[in-house]
């Protein structure tokens, strides 16, 4: 694991287990954001985004803490929820909106 980076605790026990398995795939995330042009808030957003449409609730805390520690707004972290009304429905949306909030208002 990458220093002061804190995992739940099946990835981090995962992590720990098999060390060579982590660091390749924590190299892919890192290859892939620099990918391309997009970066900063825009990359954090947009990986909220993804973790909302996959329906992961990890996935959505994870990004927002990150966000948060990066400096990104709590209201724009909520918009991305938003946004995902017309696109995965008002009932996705609303657990998303529900999942942020767990970190931002928690």
């Amino acid at each position: 694991m990458q220093q002061n980076e804190e995992l739940p605790a099946a990835a981090g026990q995962v992590a720990r287990a098999y060390p060579e398995l982590y660091r390749a795939y924590a190299a892919l995330g890192e290859a892939c954001a620099k990918a391309g042009p997009v970066e900063g808030e825009a990359l954090r957003l947009v990986k909220l985004a993804l973790a909302i449409g996959a329906g992961s609730e990890g996935g959505v805390h994870s990004h927002c803490r990150r966000a948060l520690e990066e400096g990104v707004p709590k209201e724009a972290l909520k918009q991305v929820a938003l946004l995902a009304v017309p696109t995965l429905g008002f009932p996705r949306a609303v657990a998303a909106l529900t999942w942020i909030e767990d970190i931002t208002d928690g």
